[in-house]
């Protein structure tokens, strides 16, 4: 009887365990089913405008349209390997439109980053009355198109019909907004009147995040309003300052539109004052688009490379902090 029993038993245990795991392997295949489904729509949009369009430019890059014969045959695409590149690299106008790029992200970011933060943290702190409307009104500039903000400014900057410039004549004052030393300042201010409300919606979103139970128990320890600010506050939004640095950044070396409407009446501005105007003209206007191309994969690697090195220097002060 016994051995008859036992049996029985050892048989269903197999059969027991094969439907479970028929069932786990089938849950996990819906899983798997329900992340792709819900991933899909962002790898298209990945793959319709960032990788086809490098891709695209990385290819053209490589081959140059050529006219054999003295420029007399039919035209045709050779291949010409990383001879655009080396042509981009030793342009010193391309390398000049990069310094200056450089400069103009050391002159605003910093701006944009603090001031953004400061005008959340006043907004927080409730010192700021009407609120909503404080905000609202910081927005609004955001809201304007960035063509349209550049054609308000170069209305306000230009001699002649600016009523700025003009009132400040009348007080023997001369202003050049548009001179040597003050288009970049110029096109800086451009930016942040356009892009500090928003970055500021951003900072104040994340400090209404943090818990308030914090908040008071500095207070109560005896810090002021500006040492909760500066110690508490801060420190607990670190993840926003560096996400706000980081767009910011991406943003800034694409700089385009307020230069190249500025050019239209002041000197001082070329048509190849940053990479994307160098970009734009070798392609539009020199026809070289295998130039246009190669100095396009450049000024992307240059981004990425910031970008990822601004993460690193970020993630290491954060794990030396917590480290302390």
């Amino acid at each position: 009887m016994t051995v008859t029993t036992e049996q029985p038993v050892q048989a269903r245990a197999p059969r027991a365990a094969v439907p479970a795991d028929r069932a786990r392997r089938t849950a996990r295949r819906r899983r798997l089913g329900a992340c792709g489904v819900l991933m899909a729509p962002f790898f298209l949009l990945l793959t319709t405008v960032f990788l086809i369009p490098v891709g695209t430019a990385t290819y053209l890059s490589f081959f140059s349209d050529d006219q054999p014969g003295l420029g007399f045959g039919p035209e045709r695409t050779v291949f010409v390997g990383l001879r655009s590149y080396a042509a981009v690299l030793t342009d010193p106008t391309f390398l000049g439109g990069l310094g200056t790029v450089a400069l103009y992200c050391l002159i605003y970011i910093p701006l944009m980053v603090a001031g953004a933060l400061v005008l959340a943290l006043l907004l927080d702190s409730g010192v700021v009355r009407l609120r909503a409307w404080a905000q609202l009104g910081l927005f609004l500039p955001h809201a304007v198109p960035g063509i349209i903000a550049a054609l308000i400014w170069l209305y306000l900057y230009t001699p002649g019909i600016s009523p700025v410039i003009d009132l400040f004549a009348r007080a023997d004052i001369t202003l050049d907004f548009l001179g040597v030393h003050t288009v970049l300042p110029s096109i800086v201010n451009i930016a942040l009147w356009s892009n500090l409300g928003y970055n500021m919606v951003v900072f104040y979103a994340a400090l209404q995040a943090v818990p308030r139970e914090v908040i008071e128990a500095a207070v109560v320890d005896g810090a002021g309003p500006v040492r909760t600010a500066l110690r508490v506050k801060t420190p607990l939004v670190r993840a926003s300052i560096v996400m706000v640095a980081m767009f910011t950044l991406i943003w800034a070396l694409q700089l385009f539109t307020e230069p190249m409407l500025l050019s239209q009446s002041s000197p001082m501005i070329n048509s190849r004052f940053s990479p994307s105007m160098y970009i734009y003209d070798a392609a539009f206007t020199r026809n070289n688009y295998s130039l246009a191309a190669a100095a396009s994969v450049v000024l992307l690697l240059f981004t990425i490379a910031l970008s990822y090195g601004v993460t690193r220097f970020t993630s290491r002060n954060a794990a030396a902090e917590e480290a302390r």
